[in-house]
């Protein structure tokens, strides 16, 4: 969980998201009564997602879209699978290999690829004179699936090679917290997402460690914080996962490690070697801005929409996107 504020952060930092909570499906219809175009996320009550499709097939005039973020059509395809997409135009998966299943599957009418991002307006290097500790680490304990993997590609290596080193995250079992505190491990709790490019400057180096789905069922597909740590210009070493689509340039954007020994050892040349820091950063950063910005996913999402309905486009016009930052 997150801390009690939490919400009341939310708002005063972005004031131009309102939040609403539903009671009734009524409510929900009428919320989407004006809307050109509807997405709505795989992580929602199947019978909502079932709800709005029901509308469209009704003749209510958006766009509808589903987009799905997560592992479960491979670690819970049962779920996936009680989801009625019949009404909507199309998916939207964060990457090929999870749009394959969909496709496979007959899962929704047409699936799109469309991959994380960066949102620059947030997520950018920030003014810091000096990093104040070696390593940090943003991510959730989770449910066992990739505490082997933290320790053999953060743990353990960060450890041995002598470095300081801080987690951010929920759902760290007592047990693990006191293992780390006994190890001189800072672990830090819930971290505001808006908040992580300032703990990022604190520090030389992050590690991108993936959950065992996505390195071993779902490649190339990297998660959100592999985009949003580069965008803010930290150096970043990973664990192995196969960068099938070409989002990066691996050992150029970041180092790609496959053992503890390599970890511990790319560890070791980012602390001592500050210019080394540097170009990797920079060019991390330069793949982010080129490639990786929502602006980017809006301008692919046009194309989607576009391609979903031509004949709108023609009556409408052109749809401008909007420039990065």
């Amino acid at each position: 969980a997150g801390a009690p504020d939490a919400e009341h952060r939310f708002e005063w930092r972005f004031p131009q998201l309102p939040v609403r909570e539903y009671v009734h499906a009524e409510a929900v219809e009428a919320a989407l009564g004006d809307a050109d175009v509807v997405i709505v996320h795989e992580w929602t009550d199947p019978e909502i997602v079932a709800f709005v499709g029901r509308l469209k097939i009704r003749g209510a005039r958006f766009q509808l879209l589903f987009h799905d973020t997560h592992h479960r059509a491979v670690s819970d395809p049962a779920a996936m699978a009680a989801f009625d997409l019949s009404g909507y135009d199309g998916v939207l998966a964060f990457g090929e290999a999870l749009a394959e299943i969909y496709r496979q599957r007959g899962w929704g009418r047409q699936v799109f690829v469309w991959h994380e991002a960066a949102d620059t307006r947030i997520f950018h290097p920030q003014a810091q004179a000096a990093p104040e500790r070696d390593v940090v680490w943003i991510g959730n304990w989770g449910d066992g699936e990739r505490s082997e993997e933290l320790e053999t590609f953060l743990l353990g290596p960060a450890e041995r090679a002598g470095l300081s080193l801080t987690l951010h995250g929920v759902r760290y079992p007592e047990a693990v917290r006191a293992r780390l505190a006994a190890r001189g491990i800072a672990h830090r709790g819930w971290l505001a997402n808006a908040d992580a490019p300032g703990v990022y400057a604190r520090h030389r180096m992050t590690v991108h460690v993936p959950r065992r789905p996505y390195a071993e069922t779902l490649p190339g597909i990297p998660t959100i914080r592999v985009f949003e740590a580069l965008a803010c210009g930290i150096p970043l070493i990973s664990a192995p996962w196969s960068d099938s689509e070409n989002l990066f340039r691996p050992d150029t954007d970041f180092l790609m490690v496959r053992s503890g020994t390599e970890a511990e050892a790319a560890m070791r040349l980012l602390r001592n070697e500050p210019e080394t820091r540097k170009a990797l950063a920079r060019s991390g950063l330069a793949r982010i801005r080129d490639r990786h910005t929502c602006a980017h996913r809006v301008d692919e999402l046009l194309e989607i929409l576009a391609s979903l309905s031509p004949a709108r486009r023609r009556s409408r016009g052109e749809s401008q996107g909007y420039a990065a930052p």
